[in-house]
């Protein structure tokens, strides 16, 4: 006898097979051919089961399958890898408020324009060290950042009701051909709202930069 546990839960599959097995009395009119398509006709119930759960979305079904088979059983569990390990990539909401940003900043993957500038490590005020923990100094062109998830990344001053250690992608930005990844380290007096602020090695190389209107800002993590 053949019996066969399907179970679907929300992050796996799992079969729990009992196999049993009895020698068949052979028949004069049987051939081995009828047999090995009863036989694939077997496996086929089997793991048709198991397709049709997985492709339900159900959070928990069970389905039983049986064979005509009657006698001692062997049991075997084959456990299915997760079937929804790979997500599809969510697209960012575009928000317009600070109340937006901070709301749904730490939910979900969200989109904001806003201002960007400039500061070296020698603005007037600053003392080297970055704002936020582990307080990086970033004089002598120390200006990047090794992130343990996103590598090397730059090092950006934010509001201060954007947290320490939120990852964001920076775009149309005119000084750069590629979005600009970066962490925010650090905070500033005249840094607030929607203004980001990155930073470069010297107040000397942000001049060129000046003040950058309608910079799209994607947050890709809120905080550490």
């Amino acid at each position: 006898m053949l019996v066969s546990y399907l179970t679907c839960s929300k992050n796996y599959v799992m079969i729990t097979s009992t196999v049993e097995v009895i020698a068949l009395p052979k028949k004069k009119k049987e051939s081995k051919a009828s047999y090995v398509l009863m036989k694939r006709f077997l496996i086929l119930l089997l793991f048709g089961s198991a397709l049709v759960i997985i492709a339900s979305g159900n959070s928990h079904q069970s389905v039983v399958t049986y064979n005509m088979n009657r006698t001692k059983s062997l049991e075997a569990m084959h456990i299915v890898t997760k079937y929804n390990n790979i997500l599809e990539e969510q697209t960012p909401t575009l928000v317009e408020s600070m109340d937006e940003i901070v709301s749904l900043g730490s939910e979900e993957p969200i989109i904001f324009y806003g201002t960007m500038t400039g500061y070296g490590p020698d603005c007037v005020g600053c003392g080297g060290r970055v704002g936020c923990p582990p307080r990086q100094d970033v004089r002598n062109g120390n200006i990047y950042f090794e992130d343990a998830t996103y590598g090397t990344v730059r090092i950006v001053a934010a509001d201060q009701q954007i947290p320490c250690g939120t990852v964001v992608r920076i775009s149309n930005f005119a000084f750069s051909d590629e979005p600009i990844i970066a962490v925010v380290l650090d905070r500033g007096g005249a840094i607030n709202g929607k203004t980001m602020d990155l930073l470069y090695t010297s107040e000397a190389e942000t001049r060129q930069i000046g003040r950058q209107y309608h910079i799209q800002f994607e947050i890709m993590r809120w905080g550490w």
